[in-house]
Protein backbone atom coordinates (compact mmCIF):
# COMPACT_ATOMS: atom_id res chain seq x y z
CA UNK A 1 0.00 0.00 0.00
CA UNK A 2 2.85 2.31 0.86
CA UNK A 3 4.39 2.00 -2.62
CA UNK A 4 1.08 3.05 -4.19
CA UNK A 5 1.00 6.14 -1.98
CA UNK A 6 4.56 7.03 -2.90
CA UNK A 7 3.85 6.46 -6.60
CA UNK A 8 0.75 8.66 -6.39
CA UNK A 9 2.73 11.43 -4.70
CA UNK A 10 5.44 11.22 -7.34
CA UNK A 11 2.89 11.44 -10.14
CA UNK A 12 1.28 14.43 -8.45
CA UNK A 13 4.62 16.22 -8.27
CA UNK A 14 5.35 15.50 -11.92
CA UNK A 15 1.90 16.78 -12.93
CA UNK A 16 2.26 19.93 -10.81
CA UNK A 17 5.69 20.58 -12.26
CA UNK A 18 4.40 20.14 -15.82
CA UNK A 19 1.49 22.50 -15.25
CA UNK A 20 3.42 25.13 -13.32
CA UNK A 21 5.00 28.21 -14.93
CA UNK A 22 8.28 27.63 -16.71
CA UNK A 23 11.31 29.22 -15.17
CA UNK A 24 12.87 31.98 -17.24
CA UNK A 25 16.11 33.85 -16.84
CA UNK A 26 16.61 37.60 -17.28
CA UNK A 27 19.18 36.66 -19.92
CA UNK A 28 16.61 34.77 -21.99
CA UNK A 29 15.33 36.38 -25.17
CA UNK A 30 12.25 38.56 -24.95
CA UNK A 31 10.53 35.96 -27.13
CA UNK A 32 11.30 33.18 -24.65
CA UNK A 33 10.23 35.24 -21.64
CA UNK A 34 6.95 36.29 -23.24
CA UNK A 35 6.12 32.69 -24.23
CA UNK A 36 7.10 31.12 -20.92
CA UNK A 37 5.55 33.66 -18.56
CA UNK A 38 2.56 34.85 -20.64
CA UNK A 39 3.34 38.27 -19.20
CA UNK A 40 5.47 41.32 -19.98
CA UNK A 41 6.55 44.35 -17.99
CA UNK A 42 6.84 47.33 -20.33
CA UNK A 43 8.47 50.65 -19.53
CA UNK A 44 6.58 53.72 -20.77
CA UNK A 45 6.18 57.35 -19.80
CA UNK A 46 3.21 58.17 -17.62
CA UNK A 47 3.01 61.88 -18.48
CA UNK A 48 3.36 62.33 -22.25
CA UNK A 49 -0.02 63.41 -23.69
CA UNK A 50 -0.81 61.70 -26.98
CA UNK A 51 2.07 59.26 -26.56
CA UNK A 52 1.83 57.52 -23.20
CA UNK A 53 -0.19 58.85 -20.33
CA UNK A 54 -1.86 57.43 -17.25
CA UNK A 55 -5.35 58.86 -17.00
CA UNK A 56 -7.12 59.88 -13.80
CA UNK A 57 -9.06 56.62 -13.82
CA UNK A 58 -5.87 54.56 -14.13
CA UNK A 59 -5.93 53.70 -17.84
CA UNK A 60 -2.86 53.96 -20.08
CA UNK A 61 -3.42 55.67 -23.43
CA UNK A 62 -1.41 57.03 -26.34
CA UNK A 63 0.53 56.07 -29.45
CA UNK A 64 3.46 54.50 -27.56
CA UNK A 65 0.98 52.49 -25.49
CA UNK A 66 -0.67 51.25 -28.68
CA UNK A 67 2.71 50.29 -30.17
CA UNK A 68 3.69 48.43 -27.00
CA UNK A 69 0.32 46.66 -26.82
CA UNK A 70 0.53 45.60 -30.47
CA UNK A 71 4.08 44.27 -30.04
CA UNK A 72 3.10 42.35 -26.90
CA UNK A 73 0.11 40.82 -28.70
CA UNK A 74 2.36 39.63 -31.53
CA UNK A 75 4.56 38.00 -28.88
CA UNK A 76 1.50 36.19 -27.49
CA UNK A 77 0.84 38.46 -24.50
CA UNK A 78 -2.61 40.13 -24.41
CA UNK A 79 -3.12 43.62 -23.03
CA UNK A 80 -4.55 42.31 -19.74
CA UNK A 81 -1.23 40.54 -19.03
CA UNK A 82 0.95 43.62 -19.43
CA UNK A 83 2.34 45.40 -16.38
CA UNK A 84 3.03 49.05 -17.19
CA UNK A 85 6.02 50.54 -15.37
CA UNK A 86 6.99 54.20 -15.50
CA UNK A 87 10.39 54.88 -17.03
CA UNK A 88 12.12 58.23 -17.57
CA UNK A 89 14.92 59.60 -19.72
CA UNK A 90 17.31 59.06 -16.81
CA UNK A 91 16.29 55.45 -16.05
CA UNK A 92 15.55 53.74 -19.38
CA UNK A 93 18.91 51.98 -19.67
CA UNK A 94 19.07 50.86 -16.05
CA UNK A 95 15.44 49.68 -16.18
CA UNK A 96 16.40 47.38 -19.05
CA UNK A 97 19.80 46.20 -17.83
CA UNK A 98 18.51 45.53 -14.30
CA UNK A 99 15.59 43.45 -15.55
CA UNK A 100 13.00 45.81 -14.07
CA UNK A 101 11.28 45.88 -17.49
CA UNK A 102 11.26 43.53 -20.47
CA UNK A 103 11.19 46.27 -23.08
CA UNK A 104 10.92 50.06 -23.27
CA UNK A 105 8.57 52.02 -25.55
CA UNK A 106 9.06 55.57 -24.33
CA UNK A 107 10.03 58.11 -27.02
CA UNK A 108 13.42 56.35 -26.94
CA UNK A 109 15.69 57.82 -29.62
CA UNK A 110 18.12 55.37 -31.19
CA UNK A 111 21.71 56.59 -30.71
CA UNK A 112 25.12 54.94 -30.98
CA UNK A 113 25.86 55.76 -27.35
CA UNK A 114 22.70 54.01 -26.16
CA UNK A 115 23.46 51.02 -28.40
CA UNK A 116 26.51 50.39 -26.20
CA UNK A 117 24.10 49.53 -23.36
CA UNK A 118 20.90 48.22 -24.96
CA UNK A 119 19.57 46.86 -28.24
CA UNK A 120 16.92 48.56 -30.36
CA UNK A 121 14.15 47.36 -32.63
CA UNK A 122 12.56 49.72 -35.10
CA UNK A 123 12.40 52.59 -35.60
CA UNK A 124 8.64 52.86 -35.25
CA UNK A 125 8.45 56.67 -35.53
CA UNK A 126 10.57 59.59 -36.75
CA UNK A 127 10.42 63.12 -35.40
CA UNK A 128 12.73 66.11 -34.77
CA UNK A 129 13.70 68.44 -31.96
CA UNK A 130 11.70 71.67 -31.63
CA UNK A 131 10.67 74.37 -29.15
CA UNK A 132 7.50 74.88 -27.12
CA UNK A 133 6.72 78.45 -26.02
CA UNK A 134 3.80 80.46 -24.69
CA UNK A 135 1.46 81.57 -27.45
CA UNK A 136 2.18 85.18 -26.49
CA UNK A 137 5.95 84.79 -27.11
CA UNK A 138 6.10 86.33 -30.57
CA UNK A 139 9.85 87.01 -30.36
CA UNK A 140 10.95 83.36 -30.15
CA UNK A 141 10.86 81.80 -33.59
CA UNK A 142 13.70 79.29 -33.29
CA UNK A 143 16.65 78.16 -31.16
CA UNK A 144 18.82 81.12 -32.20
CA UNK A 145 16.49 83.44 -30.28
CA UNK A 146 17.22 81.81 -26.91
CA UNK A 147 20.40 83.65 -25.90
CA UNK A 148 19.88 85.06 -22.43
CA UNK A 149 16.63 83.12 -22.00
CA UNK A 150 15.74 80.13 -19.85
CA UNK A 151 15.32 76.80 -21.66
CA UNK A 152 13.96 73.67 -19.98
CA UNK A 153 14.42 69.99 -20.68
CA UNK A 154 14.54 66.86 -18.51
CA UNK A 155 17.40 65.22 -16.66
CA UNK A 156 18.99 62.43 -18.66
CA UNK A 157 18.04 63.94 -22.01
CA UNK A 158 20.26 65.86 -24.43
CA UNK A 159 18.11 68.38 -26.40
CA UNK A 160 18.77 71.46 -24.26
CA UNK A 161 22.54 70.99 -24.37
CA UNK A 162 22.34 70.63 -28.15
CA UNK A 163 20.63 74.01 -28.35
CA UNK A 164 23.37 75.56 -26.21
CA UNK A 165 26.17 73.95 -28.21
CA UNK A 166 24.82 74.67 -31.69
CA UNK A 167 22.50 77.68 -31.58
CA UNK A 168 22.54 79.82 -28.41
CA UNK A 169 25.66 79.64 -26.25
CA UNK A 170 24.25 82.19 -23.79
CA UNK A 171 21.03 80.27 -23.10
CA UNK A 172 20.32 79.38 -19.46
CA UNK A 173 19.57 75.65 -19.10
CA UNK A 174 17.00 74.44 -16.58
CA UNK A 175 16.30 70.77 -15.82
CA UNK A 176 13.25 69.11 -14.29
CA UNK A 177 12.50 65.41 -13.77
CA UNK A 178 9.58 65.41 -16.24
CA UNK A 179 8.46 67.35 -19.28
CA UNK A 180 5.17 68.06 -17.54
CA UNK A 181 7.18 69.96 -14.89
CA UNK A 182 8.82 72.00 -17.66
CA UNK A 183 5.45 72.83 -19.16
CA UNK A 184 4.06 73.89 -15.78
CA UNK A 185 7.06 76.18 -15.33
CA UNK A 186 6.56 77.56 -18.84
CA UNK A 187 2.91 78.40 -18.21
CA UNK A 188 3.90 80.05 -14.92
CA UNK A 189 6.44 82.27 -16.67
CA UNK A 190 9.41 80.73 -14.83
CA UNK A 191 11.11 79.66 -18.07
CA UNK A 192 10.90 80.87 -21.67
CA UNK A 193 10.85 77.66 -23.70
CA UNK A 194 10.84 73.87 -23.51
CA UNK A 195 12.79 71.74 -25.93
CA UNK A 196 12.43 68.09 -26.85
CA UNK A 197 11.01 66.14 -29.78
CA UNK A 198 8.23 67.92 -31.65
CA UNK A 199 5.77 65.05 -31.29
CA UNK A 200 6.13 65.16 -27.49
CA UNK A 201 5.55 68.92 -27.49
CA UNK A 202 2.53 68.49 -29.77
CA UNK A 203 0.74 66.57 -27.02
CA UNK A 204 0.97 69.56 -24.69
CA UNK A 205 -0.24 71.92 -27.43
CA UNK A 206 -3.27 69.66 -27.96
CA UNK A 207 -4.04 69.97 -24.26
CA UNK A 208 -3.66 73.79 -24.07
CA UNK A 209 -3.89 75.18 -27.65
CA UNK A 210 -4.90 78.66 -26.43
CA UNK A 211 -1.76 78.96 -24.29
CA UNK A 212 1.02 77.06 -26.06
CA UNK A 213 2.56 76.71 -29.51
CA UNK A 214 5.45 74.99 -31.28
CA UNK A 215 7.77 77.37 -33.12
CA UNK A 216 10.45 77.18 -35.72
CA UNK A 217 11.37 74.16 -37.76
CA UNK A 218 12.59 70.82 -36.37
CA UNK A 219 16.38 71.02 -36.07
CA UNK A 220 17.32 67.37 -35.59
CA UNK A 221 16.16 63.90 -36.61
CA UNK A 222 15.10 61.45 -33.91
CA UNK A 223 14.27 57.81 -34.63
CA UNK A 224 12.21 56.19 -31.88
CA UNK A 225 13.06 52.58 -31.19
CA UNK A 226 11.87 49.85 -28.85
CA UNK A 227 14.55 49.20 -26.26
CA UNK A 228 15.51 45.61 -25.40
CA UNK A 229 18.31 44.04 -23.42
CA UNK A 230 21.71 44.19 -25.09
CA UNK A 231 22.35 41.36 -27.53
CA UNK A 232 18.79 40.04 -27.81
CA UNK A 233 18.86 39.52 -31.57
CA UNK A 234 15.87 37.16 -31.52
CA UNK A 235 13.82 39.69 -29.61
CA UNK A 236 14.84 42.52 -31.94
CA UNK A 237 13.81 40.49 -35.00
CA UNK A 238 10.42 39.63 -33.47
CA UNK A 239 9.68 43.23 -32.48
CA UNK A 240 10.78 44.47 -35.91
CA UNK A 241 8.28 42.05 -37.49
CA UNK A 242 5.55 43.29 -35.15
CA UNK A 243 6.23 46.94 -36.03
CA UNK A 244 6.13 46.15 -39.75
CA UNK A 245 2.82 44.37 -39.28
CA UNK A 246 1.37 47.29 -37.31
CA UNK A 247 2.32 49.62 -40.16
CA UNK A 248 1.07 47.39 -42.98
CA UNK A 249 -2.21 46.61 -41.21
CA UNK A 250 -3.12 50.29 -40.88
CA UNK A 251 -3.09 50.20 -37.06
CA UNK A 252 -0.01 52.44 -36.96
CA UNK A 253 -1.71 55.27 -38.82
CA UNK A 254 -5.03 54.76 -37.03
CA UNK A 255 -3.32 55.16 -33.67
CA UNK A 256 -1.41 58.26 -34.77
CA UNK A 257 -4.54 59.91 -36.14
CA UNK A 258 -6.41 59.21 -32.90
CA UNK A 259 -3.67 60.23 -30.48
CA UNK A 260 -1.51 62.83 -32.23
CA UNK A 261 -3.75 64.08 -35.05
CA UNK A 262 -5.85 66.44 -32.88
CA UNK A 263 -2.73 68.52 -32.07
CA UNK A 264 -2.31 69.54 -35.71
CA UNK A 265 1.17 68.00 -35.78
CA UNK A 266 2.07 66.94 -39.32
CA UNK A 267 2.32 63.16 -39.22
CA UNK A 268 5.41 61.68 -40.91
CA UNK A 269 5.32 58.70 -43.26
CA UNK A 270 5.99 55.29 -41.72
CA UNK A 271 9.70 54.72 -41.11
CA UNK A 272 11.76 51.96 -42.64
CA UNK A 273 12.30 49.40 -39.91
CA UNK A 274 16.07 48.96 -39.97
CA UNK A 275 17.60 49.37 -36.47
CA UNK A 276 19.69 46.56 -35.05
Amino acid sequence: MRWRTLLGSALLLVTASACGPAKVSPTDSLVTRASAADHLTIGIRFDAPGLSERTIDGRFVGFDVDVATFVASELGVPAKDITWRETTSATRETDLTSGAVDLVVATYSITDKRKDLVSFAGPYFTTGQDLLVRRTSADIAGPEALNGRRLCSVAGSTPAQQVKDKYAQAVQLVEYPRYSDCVTALLAGQIDAVTTDAVILAGYVARDPELLKIVGKPFSKENYGVGLRKGDTQGVAAVDDAIRKMISSGEWLRSLNANIGPSGYQLPPPPEVTAK
